[in-house]
């Protein structure tokens, strides 16, 4: 049996440590998770009618897709694995995009709870499946504009030749001049702070009417107003997502190993974390889906005795 000093390629693999076998089981459970209830949301035909859980599975999707995808990437840089500059531009566009759709959605979802609770005259119509649609498709166009900026940049300043070297891929990998990088982070920054305002705004608005509301209403107002407080919780960790690139390349210019270090500290926090918290958002503490999810468990165990 081979073990971790084995050849490949004419060079020894790193032994995995830690670190790596960490990253390994916390994705492991991310995704079972999420994996879990998005089967749960195709099984109830109230869930893909309706835009919180529609886009809410959005999220779950693209977070899954996101997390499979950057440990796919963590383990190939980790054991220093190269591919065509070409190759890896197509992964990284993809996984960049999905990076930026998450925040995004966050934020179209609690634009949704503030026109449910401050404009429930309108909610039917704002939020018919058809104009979740075609929200979803303004999310993804919306989230594709950074990654355009940065390889509209890289493609007009790489060299032909450039793109059949084979590299170890990461995002830096498209920054060739520092001017590059400032209006990466500037392009992100502007996100930041748009976002930012759109949840301000939204808890403001949704504040003041729940401080209006008796009763029932109040009941049902203060919960919604929760969620956007979760809400603005995850989004704040996904938009510091959106500075990391100014961070890293900063601490890069310090010391390679801080780098290092600092990009995997920032891995765990600010795309693992906020990936845990959608689950429990709309997962956990929502009735109709742990409802449902009792449902599942309990009809899952009982046809695991039926077969025993």
């Amino acid at each position: 049996m081979a073990d971790n000093s084995s050849l490949v390629g004419g060079q020894s693999l790193r032994p995995i440590n830690d670190q790596v076998i960490i990253v390994q089981i916390l994705v492991m459970i991310f995704l079972c998770i999420n994996l879990l209830l998005i089967m749960m949301f195709f099984k109830k035909e109230c869930f893909y009618k309706t835009t919180r859980y529609i886009l809410f599975a959005v999220t779950l999707l693209c977070d899954s897709f996101l997390l499979f995808m950057s440990n796919i990437m963590l383990i190939f840089n980790y054991f220093k694995f190269t591919m065509p500059v070409w190759f890896c531009i197509i992964i990284s566009a993809v996984v960049t995009l999905y990076f930026t759709v998450t925040p995004v959605t966050l934020t179209a979802m609690t634009l949704e709870r503030y026109v449910a609770i401050c404009m429930p005259l309108q909610h039917g119509e704002l939020c018919s499946q058809s104009s979740t649609v075609y929200c979803i498709l303004i999310i993804h166009a919306l989230s594709s504009v950074p990654f355009i900026v940065v390889l509209s940049l890289f493609f007009a300043s790489a060299s032909l030749s450039f793109y059949t070297q084979y590299r170890v891929c990461v995002s830096e990998i498209f920054i060739l001049y520092r001017w590059q990088d400032d209006i990466r982070a500037g392009v992100y920054q502007f996100y930041f702070v748009l976002m930012c305002i759109a949840i301000v705004f939204c808890y403001a608005k949704i504040m003041k009417v729940a401080k209006a509301a008796s009763g029932e209403q109040r009941k049902s107002t203060w919960k919604g107003l929760r969620t956007v407080i979760l809400h603005a919780f995850q989004l704040l960790l996904c938009l510091i997502q959106l500075l990391l690139p100014f961070i890293e390349t900063a601490v890069l210019q310090i010391s390679f190993k801080l780098f290092i270090f600092v990009k995997y500290i920032n891995y765990i926090i600010f795309i693992l974390a906020p990936r845990c918290l959608s689950p429990l958002i709309y997962g956990l503490r929502d009735e109709t889906f742990v409802h449902a999810l009792k449902s599942y468990i309990y009809d899952f165990f009982g046809m695991c005795k039926r077969n025993i």
